[in-house]
């Protein structure tokens, strides 16, 4: 029972950071409708486009590669190899990474760090919350790892591998499905750039 319960309580966080992840991401889009890069008819802005989905498929890649290392084992054990041997949460590192790479998609470099940031604070409710769950379940085996690798931002000296991994592939299609949802931003701001170009979304900022 205490493990169902467990299970049951580790799918809530789950469920919880979806709906994080995609909040975030629609107060983006309704907020970029008004915001244009300052550098629109610039090379730099392109430049900083491409910078941008190459952002967002490094995102992808490293939730999937948290996945193989934590997927449907985050309720049953401390996992410590991988992703997880510098960093507590990679997978919200490498969301994180991926709303700057939404951002980037505007051809603005402050509107990436602004929803870089965003999403960060946003994250840190939730991180807090699975913190005290995961502290009431594992006890000094999780409080031991609170102590020894950060919260956040990666230490890549801490890296440690491990020689064989075992993942379920539903996992692994669901972690690039959730992903996926970075990529559907790159239509709509094109689209959004494109009536902010025939005068029939209106400009009120533009940022470079």
């Amino acid at each position: 029972m205490a493990a169902l319960n467990s299970l049951k309580d580790m799918s809530r966080f789950q469920h919880r950071r979806r709906i994080v992840i995609a909040i975030i991401i629609a107060l983006i889009l309704v907020a970029l409708l008004t915001i244009r890069s300052a550098w629109n008819e610039n090379w730099i802005h392109e430049y900083i486009e491409d910078f941008g989905i190459s952002t967002i498929v490094l995102a992808i890649l490293g939730r999937m590669w948290c996945t193989l290392y934590i997927g449907g084992r985050k309720s049953s054990e401390i996992v410590r190899l991988g992703p997880y041997s510098m960093s507590r949460n990679p997978l919200y590192v490498f969301s994180t990474l991926g709303a700057a790479g939404i951002g980037m998609l505007t051809g603005s470099l402050t509107v990436s760090l602004a929803l870089a940031v965003i999403c960060y604070i946003a994250f840190q409710f939730v991180i807090t919350a699975e913190e005290g769950y995961l502290e009431k379940v594992f006890g000094e085996t999780y409080t031991s790892y609170k102590r020894e690798v950060p919260r956040f931002f990666p230490n890549p000296r801490l890296y440690r591998e491990a020689d064989v991994l075992s993942v379920k592939s539903s996992m692994l299609y669901r972690t690039f499905t959730d992903g996926l949802v970075f990529f559907v931003s790159y239509p709509l701001l094109e689209f959004v750039e494109y009536l902010q170009g025939q005068h029939i979304l209106p400009v009120l900022l533009r940022l470079y």
